[in-house]
């Protein structure tokens, strides 16, 4: 890596910009990522699992065990799916290759990795066969031994009485209800294991991140950026909707090295804009773009695990009409409003609440809906066209965990019951603002023909939106210690919108010094001619 006092050199004003509506990109060649990272994050789970062992009079010996991902193969074939690494492990040691174990010592702090002892054949097939130093060089660990060797290396390492306890992860994701698995390798039943303390600690070092995490999300949220816009200049009716989907991966992986996407591209226009997961297997965004269409593209790039979750709604010709831009402002505003009231302390639900009951009224004004719109929100008429939670944790995985701390309920009511999260926001948080109005057949025509919810419907004109589809607009926030900042780069107000479909330069040239805005540790110049390698050199430097 480049010295750190390479830090402060200015960028070449004649590098290529994304404000040019050719196809080229000023984040090309994508930066590294220092090993750094996940040393600071190995460090700080450490220190919070070393203060919750002494506030309990345990003893600081003992092992964090973590198995890492498995290479897997289409059903009964030998076709190998594309590895990619599960996210506890890739966010304490950022190893790439499959079948790795990972420990760090309670006492020592020392860290060590077990590589797969590979067969002779594999230098044949797959290429050189990589030497325990190197990956002690690669991932800045302390030791490296082969899998076949974690009992032994584990016992000569420890330096306590009986048996050496191995903490090792194993929990509920309350988003998919799917455990953790704990690592498991020959020889386990020589340990003492603990299944209950890792978990917690491990998902709420997740929840705060650092500042090297923070500029790795914000390049994927830049290359992401930049892609929606590429898409936005391309557009245009009689298009398939896997068309804007390539060009979207074409930009994030030909610019941003990003091979993985942060999940399923969603490239709904028409009326599938209103199915709120649509571009599975079963909706492959197989669509022909029509003339009058609006489109709702949900995509993101991962950038060296951490990814981006980012959806731009606009007309398929590139202008709005009176109708789209009246659902569209509804969707602003909530989105507006929500950022601009975020900081610390504030809770999620309230957020929610907040972005709701503006579209609902942005839905009165413009005559869709009739009555107290104070009514409306006790009756949960804002599920009707707002059926998912406002936004997410979000970082080595799109819907990262933490968004429940143990013993907290999810709300029940319709809408709040789709929530990711109910917490209060704190400082270091990275959480989407999504917030979206949909005129789905399914929710519609129950709550217009439902005794408490039918008298708040304008059918006249409410006819005049079936078949619309939906409009979300989604962005990733940083919470800062009083406020927020906003990752995502991608006109949002129609004018701009619209300027840029029409071949205008986007961003707007200029250069904000800002201390992460409200209150955070550094300054950070934000542009999209910076380069994350520079950033990275700020944070490490």
């Amino acid at each position: 890596m480049k010295d750190a006092s390479m830090a402060s050199i200015a960028m070449d004003s004649s590098s290529s910009s994304s404000s040019s509506s050719s196809s080229s990109s000023s984040l090309y060649p994508p930066p590294a990522v220092p090993m750094k990272l996940y040393i600071e994050n190995r460090e700080k789970l450490l220190k919070h699992l070393r203060e919750n062992l002494y506030s309990s009079s345990r003893s600081l010996h003992g092992f964090v065990l973590l198995q890492g991902g498995e290479e897997q193969t289409r059903y009964c074939t030998d076709h190998e799916d594309l590895f990619r690494q599960e996210s506890y492990f890739a966010y304490l040691f950022g190893v790439r290759e499959p079948g790795f174990y990972g420990a760090i010592d309670v006492d020592t702090g020392k860290s060590i990795l077990f590589a797969p002892r590979l067969p002779a054949e594999y230098a044949v097939w797959m290429g050189e066969i990589k030497s325990l130093s190197y990956f002690e060089e690669t991932y800045m660990v302390s030791k490296a031994y082969y899998t076949d060797e974690i009992t032994q290396a584990l016992n000569n390492q420890y330096q306590g009485s009986g048996k050496p306890l191995l903490f090792l992860l194993h929990g509920l994701n309350t988003d998919s209800k799917n455990f953790s698995k704990p690592a498991e390798f020959k020889g386990i039943e020589d340990f003492e294991t603990d299944l209950k303390t890792l978990h917690p600690l491990l998902t709420e070092c997740r929840v705060l991140k650092t500042k090297l995490e923070l500029a790795v999300i914000q390049y994927a949220n830049d290359i992401s950026s930049e892609a929606h816009v590429e898409v936005m200049r391309k557009i245009k009716p009689g298009m398939k909707e896997y068309q804007l989907e390539s060009i979207f991966l074409h930009h994030t992986y030909f610019y941003g090295s990003c091979r993985h996407c942060s999940y399923t591209c969603i490239c709904a226009t028409g009326d599938n804009s209103s199915v709120l997961h649509y571009g599975h297997a079963a909706a492959p965004n197989d669509r022909t773009l029509q003339d009058g269409d609006m489109a709702l593209l949900d995509m993101g790039a991962e950038f060296f695990f951490y990814g981006s979750d980012i959806t731009c709604s606009f007309p398929v010709n590139g202008k709005f009409t009176s109708n789209q831009c009246l659902v569209y402002n509804a969707v602003l505003d909530a989105h507006d409003a929500v950022i601009s009231s975020m900081k610390p302390g504030v809770n999620w639900v309230d957020m929610h609440k907040l972005a709701e009951k503006i579209i609902l009224q942005m839905l009165k004004k413009g005559s869709l809906l009739l009555g107290d719109v104070d009514e409306m929100m006790v009756e949960r008429l804002g599920s009707v066209f707002m059926p998912h939670g406002l936004g997410h944790l979000m970082g080595l995985d799109t819907h990262d965990p933490g968004g429940y701390l143990q013993g907290a309920e999810r709300p029940k009511e319709p809408g709040l019951r789709s929530l990711r999260t109910s917490r209060d926001l704190l400082d270091g948080m990275v959480i989407t603002v999504e917030p979206g109005c949909y005129f789905i057949d399914a929710l519609l025509v129950p709550a217009m023909e439902s005794p408490k919810t039918s008298k708040f419907f304008n059918c006249e004109v409410i006819a005049k939106f079936r078949g619309f589809g939906g409009v979300r607009i989604e962005s990733d926030l940083y919470v800062t210690g009083d406020g927020c900042v906003n990752m995502t780069k991608v006109p949002r107000k129609i004018e701009d919108v619209e300027a840029v479909m029409g071949g205008a330069p986007w961003p707007i040239k200029k250069s904000i010094d800002e201390n992460y805005e409200n209150g955070g540790t550094m300054t950070i110049v934000v542009s999209l001619r910076i380069r994350l390698d520079v950033l990275i050199l700020v944070l490490v430097g």
